[in-house]
């Protein structure tokens, strides 16, 4: 099967929220980025782009600088806030801490219902609304690379080659729900099972001369991650006093956090590996982003 996908690289976010849910702080919520492109969807289909759909994204790290400070001797990291400026009393104002951090990200969205002659014009429109004030996972856009448009059969090695050459070296994000369905089925309970598999271990053994050797280990190889990938929902569906549309029916939900794998790219075989998609599930009240590969 052919994929037709829009290659934004190199996009460069500054103070982006790192607080991807209520307990996990790092890289931004997979919602956030797929919110972003929805966003994005929206400005081309109003530029005239009507037919235009973006089904998949796959976010790809090149780098990212967490905005945290360890001093000597700490043993936890602290966020480092903003400074704002002070009130009329000249005091400081009270503010919630943010956790921020600066990125530098390529997007691989994968799209459909635009005309091989409005190409041009579309990735033109695509800078247009990058550079106009728009926020990807709250963060401000800094720069970006030029947009491309890429055909890429899925099983065909010499294309995913091509794409994997343009964007190296750089982490897709991966989920690894496998891990946490594994270690559910041994009785643990869905927190037990993520901490099984992001905690370290380290151990002591003397050799031979007595001297104390010490090694630190995960359960598995890999740079495995907690990662919040949508929403379950809590309540029925209804209204809510104050809600922001007043014509959509509300209802409150909590984070759903499971584990991910910061996966080099020349390891990546398929797009579909790498390709995110919104999921609904209305009978469990889940609102998710998935993996085309866990279709």
């Amino acid at each position: 099967m052919i994929k037709t996908v829009l290659i934004i690289p190199h996009i460069l976010v500054h103070n982006a929220n790192a607080l991807s849910s209520p307990f996990t702080i790092g890289f931004p919520a997979m919602s956030a980025w797929l919110g972003a492109i929805h966003a994005l969807q929206r400005k081309l289909n109003s530029d005239g782009f009507e037919e235009l759909k973006f089904n998949a994204t796959a976010v790809l790290s090149h780098k990212a600088d967490l905005q945290v400070h360890k001093g000597v001797g700490d043993y936890v990291n602290s966020i480092i806030g903003t400074s704002n400026p002070v009130d009329k009393d000249g005091k400081r104002p009270a503010f919630i801490e943010e956790a921020r951090i600066h990125l530098d990200v390529s997007l691989i969205i994968e799209f459909s219902g635009l005309h091989k002659r409005d190409e041009e014009r579309f990735k033109e429109r695509v800078s247009h609304h990058l550079q106009s004030r728009m926020k990807m996972a709250s963060g401000d856009i800094f720069g970006f690379k030029k947009p491309t448009i890429e055909r890429v059969e899925d099983d065909n090695e010499e294309d995913i080659r091509r794409i994997r050459g343009k964007l190296m070296p750089s982490y897709a994000i991966v989920e690894r729900r496998d891990l946490m369905l594994e270690a559910m089925s041994r009785g643990l309970d869905a927190m037990d099972a993520l901490l099984e598999y992001v905690t370290i271990t380290n151990s002591s053994q003397k050799d031979e001369e007595g001297k104390v050797l010490w090694s630190s280990k995960r359960k598995t190889a890999g740079w495995i991650v907690p990662i919040a990938t949508g929403f379950q929902a809590i309540s029925e569906l209804g209204k809510a006093k104050n809600q922001r549309d007043a014509n959509k029916p509300h209802r409150f939900a909590e984070s759903v956090v499971t584990l991910g794998e910061f996966k080099m790219l020349y390891k990546i075989e398929s797009l579909d590996e790498i390709l995110w998609h919104y999921s609904v599930d209305k009978e469990h009240g889940l609102y998710l982003c998935e993996q085309n590969k866990n279709n």
